[in-house]
């Protein structure tokens, strides 16, 4: 078959498609869906008791907020890496965001080491806290997996790990609301730990769960194409 017969079959085998949306919209809808999950689910567990104290530290604040918008950044990068011809640059959106995260973390990590000593390593397993984490985040990442499939998966690997870091982010965001922490290392292991983890592990399953769909060259040798 040569390129000319195979470009006239691809055209009446073609069905119409509808464009999808901006990237940004799409971002918008998956975010503020989200936010109610979240904001739902922070109202069904309860709001930790101390969360009138921590709100008046600075720290604390810039936590939570470099956590909601790493998860806002990473779902926007994601939706922009299935759409081919986008800024590469675009996919490293998320990243100051966790960076800045990461840094205050460890400032209050510095500090507690600062004031206890080898003492402030001491870490309690809370192997617990992953779960939770994983559990929070399980309707946003399905929700983020079923809109990022109807693009084009060029890096399926770093758009499975952006979309599952987005979900993870948010989850570790509502677990400041909700859950006390004994001390920031404790939740640079705990919480961000699992972040990372989970959205490390969600990578390596990125050719599983976003995949090409194509045409077999049987199908257009018959004038027909498959869609499924």
């Amino acid at each position: 078959m040569n390129t000319e017969e195979l470009i006239h079959r691809l055209a009446r085998g073609a069905l119409p498609v509808r464009r999808l949306p901006h990237p940004f919209v799409r971002t918008a809808v998956w975010f503020l869906l989200s936010l109610t999950f979240m904001g739902a689910m922070v109202f069904v567990v309860g709001l930790r008791q101390d969360l009138s104290v921590r709100i008046r530290e600075p720290r604390f604040m810039i936590e939570l907020a470099a956590a909601v918008l790493t998860g806002m950044m990473a779902g926007a990068a994601a939706f922009c890496s299935t759409c081919p011809g986008r800024p590469l640059w675009e996919r490293l959106a998320p990243f100051p965001f966790l960076a800045l995260w990461l840094a205050f973390i460890g400032e209050g990590c510095q500090r507690e080491i600062a004031l206890s000593g080898i003492r402030a390593l001491h870490l309690n397993l809370d192997i617990s806290c992953v779960w939770k984490i994983a559990a929070a985040s399980a309707a946003p990442a399905v929700l983020i997996f079923v809109m990022v499939r109807r693009g084009a998966p060029i890096a399926p690997h770093l758009t499975t790990g952006l979309s599952a870091l987005a979900a993870t982010s948010l989850s570790a965001a509502a677990m400041l609301l909700v859950h006390r922490q004994e001390s920031a290392i404790m939740v640079l292991v705990w919480q961000f730990g699992s972040v990372i983890a989970l959205s490390a592990f969600a990578a390596l399953f990125g050719r599983r769960l976003l995949y090409w769909r194509t045409a077999e060259l049987t199908a257009l040798e018959n004038d027909t194409i498959s869609h499924c």
